[in-house]
């Protein structure tokens, strides 16, 4: 395993990553592996246009017409 020596945090980033560490109920460096494998080996995140372009076309534009208000109250929680 290597070794990783990141200099010029902020206090704040610091105290913001020992106060994540304690509510994990781990070490600071513990945390910081974990915050880093989560954001490094998790598969990437799909864009919506590409799972958009990944749906299958099914039926027609007509089938999701709106129809006309027929002007009663249909209770459909009923």
């Amino acid at each position: 395993m290597a070794d990783l020596l990141v200099r010029g945090v902020e206090e704040a980033v610091v105290r913001a990553l020992k106060n994540r560490a304690g509510e994990h109920g781990r070490s600071a460096e513990a945390e910081h592996r974990a915050i880093l494998a989560a954001a490094l080996l998790s598969p990437p995140r799909r864009k919506l246009a590409d799972l958009l372009a990944s749906m299958p076309d099914v039926g027609c534009d007509e089938d999701f017409a709106r129809q006309p208000d027929r002007g009663d109250s249909a209770d459909v929680f009923g």
